[in-house]
This record gives C-alpha cells, sequence and structure tokens, in this order.
C-alpha cells in the first residue's frame, strides 16, 4: 500500500470538520497545505473519493470540496476501496519462483492464503470505523495535546 488512502484519510477527516462546524467548502489548496503536497496530488484523490461518492466539488468563486454524505455513514473501507481500488496491498514475486525448488513450488500459493486473510482483517477494521469517529478521536487528540502545551 502506498500513502493514497493515508492522504484521503486526512482529506475527509478535514471536510468532516468543517461538515460539524458548517463551514463554506475547502480547496484542494487549503487541503494540500495541511497534507504538505501539491495540490494537483489531492486533486486526484478527491476525483476518486468523487467517483466514489464521497465528496462533492463545486467550482467557481466559493467554490471548494465537502463530504457527500454525512461522516457517519462513511466508513474508513469506503475510503479505502475509493482510492485503492485495484492496488494490491502486498507485493508478489516479479517473476515465477522455481518450480523446482521444494519452496520455490509452493510459496506464492501459500502467501495467497496469508494475504488474503490479512486483506480481510485490515478491510474488517477499515469498515468499523466511521469517519466521524476519526474525526471525533482526531479532534479529543488535537485538544488533548494542546491542553498539554499550555500547562508548561
Amino acid at each position: 500500500m502506498n500513502s493514497r488512502f493515508t492522504m484521503a484519510a486526512h482529506i475527509v477527516a478535514m471536510l468532516a470538520k468543517e461538515c460539524d462546524e458548517a463551514r463554506e467548502p475547502i480547496t484542494s489548496e487549503t487541503m494540500a497545505r495541511s497534507i504538505q503536497t501539491n495540490p494537483v496530488v489531492v486533486r486526484r484523490l478527491l476525483g476518486d473519493l468523487g467517483r466514489a461518492g464521497l465528496v462533492e466539488t463545486k467550482r467557481g468563486a466559493r467554490g471548494g470540496v465537502k463530504l457527500a454524505r454525512r461522516p457517519e455513514t462513511m466508513t474508513l473501507r469506503d475510503v479505502y476501496e475509493a482510492v485503492e481500488e485495484g492496488v494490491e496491498l502486498f507485493g508478489r514475486h516479479p517473476t515465477e519462483p522455481s518450480a523446482e525448488c521444494v519452496v520455490g513450488a509452493c510459496v506464492a500459493d501459500y502467501l495467497e492464503g496469508v494475504f488474503g486473510r490479512a486483506e480481510a482483517a485490515l478491510k474488517k477494521s477499515l469498515e468499523e470505523t466511521t469517519v466521524a469517529q476519526m474525526s471525533a478521536a482526531l479532534l479529543a487528540r488535537f485538544r488533548d495535546a494542546a491542553g498539554a502545551g499550555q500547562a508548561n
């Protein structure tokens, strides 16, 4: 897995926070500054999230992006599948292992089972966390960190 899911989760967390505060849509430039990446990278992710029905984009002077659904109805699995669909979680052998080797003859099939179970566990875990839960947890962590900083 690459960093696309991490950045997409960052994006939807920002949008969920804005949704809770009933603010205007957020621009890709604002998101890119928070993620510390190029706005083009954010726009590509937004395209994937939009095709999955997770975000809506409004063009124009007061344009930007907002969630297409309530954060309570969106899971991290939805976000993961929007940006990582078709991407293998684990790399495979670049070429077929030697069938003449005791290990090479069966390692790929064995690992497919292991990888399948690991991917199913990942998706189950992501499905158990809504964007609203993530957003609330992030806000609480930020407040705790800010409070700890003021205590010093």
